[in-house]
């Protein structure tokens, strides 16, 4: 198994990255925030996942061994191959992702990846008690649902839900409030 890649990135798309490694090109999928943190004509390291199926071998990359970690639990979860565990990881953080599990909130989970309710349903029940034991759980609920809130505002204003899945990561941590934290996305979302 190919577990980690270091070289000089000499191509970058959408979703992947082809990382030239001693003269051998590897293309290696990412999540949308491993993506943002890559540059072209720069030395990356990536933690790497490989996924072997009859017809192909794909290449998963991620900036941090946690990532990777968290990636490997969705994908134990029947119905949960790998690019959608990847889909779901570009949705928000991982932290956040993992709480929104522990906690057992399927509306989140719908509403911010993108995964359907029995999908949803289902990464909670075989994942909840795994995670439970590692997340800090004080005032998650009320975070998880002012982050849902916003996307769904945002959508109500005429986005896509894409795009208000992007601008909810990239509202900073001070600003509070829900109305606050709207007004911020609706600043950023004027901006591009």
């Amino acid at each position: 198994m190919i577990a980690h890649l270091s070289g000089t990135i000499i191509d970058k798309a959408e979703k992947y990255v082809v990382l030239d490694v001693n003269g051998v090109g590897y293309k290696v999928s990412c999540s949308s925030d491993t993506l943002a943190r890559l540059d072209l004509d720069t030395r990356a390291s990536l933690h790497t996942y490989l996924a072997v199926r009859e017809d192909a071998l794909d290449l998963y990359g991620f900036d941090t061994s946690d990532e990777k970690d968290f990636f490997e639990l969705l994908i134990s979860v029947s119905g949960i191959g790998p690019k959608s565990a990847l889909g779901i990881l570009s949705a928000t953080s991982t932290e956040t992702l993992k709480k929104a599990i522990a906690t057992g909130d399927t509306s989140y989970l719908t509403k911010v990846s993108g995964i359907g309710r029995k999908t949803a349903e289902k990464v909670v029940l075989e994942l909840r008690d795994k995670l439970r034991a590692h997340s800090n759980m004080s005032e998650t609920p009320g975070v998880l649902r002012a982050e849902s809130d916003i996307i769904e505002a945002l959508k109500a204003l005429g986005y896509s839900q894409n795009e208000a899945r992007e601008v909810v990561k990239e509202i900073p941590n001070d600003i509070v409030g829900t109305n606050a934290r709207i007004k911020e996305a609706l600043k950023l979302l004027g901006k591009k």
